[in-house]
């Protein structure tokens, strides 16, 4: 066994690594100079992320709005649920460079896991799927945000699915929901197992505990302001920005200006055409390229996505490459992911061209974009030819 084949088998090394990459990218926002996120703004820390999610909890135990600017303690606005807020206290009450650590290691351990957790994939492939997502899992932590748990929690969600375990399946499900609302997307898994009654009824227990979860530390009357507030945040969250998504590709290589609701709704479409594919149910490589389908269209149908959001993504994409009998196309799309997606905001590529070129124009989204068409091709009309696995206890 080659030393590379050793490194990618071993997941103590990975666990190493993933780990390296949450407390280099804490210790750096930490120890990072205050800076202004807008030209002659106010100054704020570089992890600003975490600190609205750390006010969020002392606003929500102070009986504060959560939804609204507070501009003398951090640089944006919180979006997340009540139940977000009040969890997040278990890294709020700590010191800021221990509670940044353990939140950012949080999310890559979730990550790390819910890769080994899938079934029927070899440890050498599960490797290959966590060193592809490396560098992007870097700029995930390093922007201090949610994206990498919610990837997690989604393959969990999956993984739980294949062996039945709807109780843990709904669970991580409805987590990814109250972090991030599209989330909800992953509903579409339930689809292509059996059993659907015992999912309804698993996912709504879920739903009413994270929801009624706040009043365990608030009354009935701040209950329902914050979740009204939260509502109106949302519903009036028309951002001028396109992100890094397929309006944004729509608008700035061809001019066309659409209705963001338009796009998402045609997008929403083509998602569920596979799903027309019924006979393909029993097929793992069609359910696990389901999931990768989930991963990447929640991401570039996101007039909000950014940079960080892409750890989503690409993972979608390695699973994507990775679960399937590879080919030329699928080789040469994976390479424009790995340079386009993940390399492209990093120093590989000079700050003009990154400037001038790669954001004006959402390239990080365009091979995402473009992997996300050849998949909807591959469960729509494909072979669905498996990858060849290695025979191990690790591929149950």
């Amino acid at each position: 066994m080659t030393a590379l084949n050793r490194f990618l088998v071993n997941q103590k090394y990975l666990l190493f690594l993933f780990l390296g990459i949450a407390i280099f990218a804490s210790l750096q926002s930490y120890l990072s100079p205050m800076k202004s996120f807008v030209e002659g703004g106010r100054l704020y820390t570089t992890y600003n992320n975490y600190i609205i999610f750390k006010q969020s909890f002392f606003h929500f135990i102070g009986g504060k709005d959560l939804y609204i600017e507070y501009v003398e303690e951090q640089g944006d606005l919180f979006k997340y649920s009540p139940t977000f807020a009040l969890l997040f206290g278990v890294f709020a009450v700590l010191p800021d460079v221990l509670g940044l650590s353990l939140w950012n290691i949080l999310n890559v351990v979730v990550l790390l896991y819910s890769v080994y957790y899938l079934p029927k994939i070899d440890l050498r492939t599960k490797g290959l799927i966590l060193v592809f997502v490396a560098v992007e899992m870097l700029t995930a932590v390093q922007n201090e945000q949610s994206n990498a748990l919610i990837a997690g929690l989604l393959l969990f969600t999956f993984g739980a699915l294949e062996r039945r375990k709807y109780w843990l399946a709904s669970f991580c499900l409805v987590s990814t929901v109250y972090i991030k609302l599209f989330g909800i997307v992953g509903l579409a898994l339930y689809l292509l197992y059996p059993d659907k009654l015992k999912l309804t009824y698993t996912t709504a227990c879920w739903i009413v505990l994270f929801t009624i979860f706040p009043l365990v530390a608030v009354d009935t009357e701040q209950f329902v302001f914050l979740y009204k507030s939260w509502g109106n945040l949302l519903s009036n969250d028309h951002s001028i920005s396109d992100g890094i998504s397929v309006i944004g590709w729509l608008r700035t290589w061809f001019g066309l200006t659409l209705n963001k609701t338009y796009v998402s709704v045609a997008g929403a479409v083509l998602f569920c055409i596979p799903l027309l594919r019924i006979n393909a149910y029993s097929n793992f490589t069609f359910r696990i390229l389901m999931l990768a389908s989930v991963l990447i269209w929640v991401v570039i149908f996101n007039h909000r996505a950014e940079s960080p959001t892409f750890i989503i993504a690409i993972t979608g994409v390695a699973l994507w490459y990775y679960s399937q009998l590879p080919n030329k196309v699928n080789y040469i799309l994976l390479i424009l992911a790995l340079v386009f997606t993940v390399l492209s905001p990093t120093d590989l590529f000079p700050k003009y061209i990154r400037n001038e070129w790669m954001k004006p124009y959402v390239v990080k989204a365009v091979p995402c974009i473009l992997v996300w068409a050849k998949l909807l091709f591959d469960l729509t009309a494909g072979k669905l030819l498996p990858r060849h696995f290695e025979a191990t206890e690790n591929t149950q």
